[in-house]
């Protein structure tokens, strides 16, 4: 299994660089975990980064796990409804929870 972090903004000022960075692991690895720990802000084209990535493992007979999802991330695949098109584990953290008055 290979592991690769991802760290900072994955933006579109950022998806190219990301994206040649990410590739070469996944075609090396038939297993592969994507921790987004790191990920401070994450904007569409750094969603289609990510499904791009799992599409590329999918059809290369590849695995990629995406772990440890960051605020930013968990936002985005919140907005645009994709929890389970990744098929990971989220941990949905209650901190900001705030109750209806």
């Amino acid at each position: 299994m290979c592991h690769i972090a991802l760290d900072g903004e994955i933006t579109i000022y950022a998806a190219l660089e990301l994206k040649d960075e990410l590739l070469p692991p996944l075609a090396q690895c038939e297993t592969a975990e994507l921790d987004l720990s790191g990920v401070s802000e994450i904007d569409s084209a750094g969603l289609q980064l990510l499904i791009m990535a799992k599409a590329e493992a999918k059809t290369h007979g590849k695995t990629l796990v995406i772990t440890s999802h960051s605020p930013a991330v968990l936002d985005i695949l919140d907005l645009c409804d994709l929890e389970g098109f990744f098929g990971d584990n989220v941990l949905i953290l209650t901190t900001h929870y705030k109750p209806k008055v």
